[in-house]
């Protein structure tokens, strides 16, 4: 081990004592019997509801799927498509961001095209799942009159200009990538090259990559569809965190909770998803709890409680019928992962070789 290494090594160590002193202070204040009482008056029909919209949510991702490919694979069946959402994530649910690859390997196997295709459907999909997200959020912060008596509505505020920011960097990235994606490959290559040859040639690569696979989006038609289709599947999660909170006793407040408060619920357990933390992940959880405890005030032990039951319900739930598909079709989502990684390095590896090759 090197000094830099080692010194890099004491700081992380120190960091994570910090945070470990830290979070002993606040749990030896926790009420566990509070915590046990709050979770023993949920009604779990309603639990069962909003896994059930959350598996409706993720059939439509298969439709949606079916129309990115309409441009270069238009006789893809949209019911081969619905296996491959569930099973990959329920390898995202249990094998963590590595998971992530399975979705588009699983959709690129079965219909005959590349990884490097699908995974620029998957870029293109997380711009529309943003849009959508935004849209909804952007409304319900600042024309929604009933949360903005809301204590840290301020914070809201700031966090809507930052979120519709975030938004209009990833459309105007997709349109120069679509519209200039091989000359900004080049330029971007050429810049970074003297002095990291690597990086540059990586980099070009990526973005010939994308930006040939960005063409997913057929004419008009086909992207309101898509924004609809997205619209719908985001209106639908935002109804499954609202059954969750409404599952709790109607002693606890979380009842009291309708969807324009839910929604701000939704955003936090987005923004935190995208802010994972190093190594231990929890980001959406800690967001989600958070936003119970402190803004709406209703206690950190209903908060441990219902973050929790929310991650259940709208991350884990699949796992079950995901993996009960990938048994049906013979599949190992480990070795899956797997494949995938190697198969993305293959392509990547081999658009090196050839640089103006173009996905399928």
């Amino acid at each position: 081990m090197t000094r830099k290494q080692f010194i890099l090594l004491l700081l992380v160590v120190g960091v994570l004592g910090v945070l470990v002193y830290f979070q002993f202070r606040t749990w030896r204040r926790f009420d566990w019997q509070k915590f046990k009482e709050g979770t023993e008056g949920i009604r779990y029909w309603k639990v069962l509801a909003a896994v059930l919209l959350i598996y409706t949510a993720d059939f439509l991702r298969a439709i949606r799927w079916k129309i990115f490919l309409l441009p270069t694979h238009p006789r893809a069946s949209w019911t081969g498509l619905i296996a491959p959402q569930y099973v990959g994530f329920a390898g995202l649910a249990l094998l963590g961001r590595p998971g992530e690859l399975v979705r588009p390997y699983l959709i690129a196997r079965k219909e005959g095209l590349t990884m490097s295709s699908q995974m620029a459907i998957w870029f293109v999909e997380r711009v529309f799942d943003t849009g959508a997200v935004t849209l909804m959020l952007v409304v319900d912060i600042f024309l929604v009159h009933s949360i903005r008596d809301i204590e840290h509505y301020q914070a809201f505020q700031k966090a809507g200009y930052a979120i519709s920011g975030v938004f209009v960097f990833l459309v105007l990235a997709v349109f120069l990538l679509l519209t200039f994606g091989s000359r900004l490959a080049t330029v971007v290559c050429e810049r970074i090259s003297p002095w990291a040859p690597k990086l540059g040639s990586s980099l070009e690569t990526r973005l010939r990559s994308f930006s040939g696979g960005l063409n997913t989006i057929k004419n008009v038609s086909s992207f309101f569809q898509l924004a609809i289709i997205s619209l719908v599947i985001w209106v639908l999660v935002a109804f499954a965190y609202r059954e969750v909170t409404h599952a709790y006793p109607m002693d606890s407040g979380l009842p009291d909770l309708e969807l324009p408060e839910v929604m701000l619920l939704l955003g936090a357990s987005v923004v935190g998803g995208v802010l994972q933390l190093p190594v231990v992940g929890g980001g959406s959880q800690l967001a989600t709890i958070a936003v119970l405890d402190k803004v709406f005030d209703v206690g950190p032990e209903l908060a441990v409680s219902c973050g929790i039951l929310l991650w259940l319900v709208t991350f884990m739930s699949v796992a079950p019928l995901g993996l009960a598909l990938a048994r049906f079709e013979h599949i190992s989502l480990r070795k899956l992962e797997k494949e995938a990684e190697l198969e993305r390095k293959e392509e990547e590896r081999q658009r090196v070789v050839t640089p103006t090759a173009t996905p399928t």
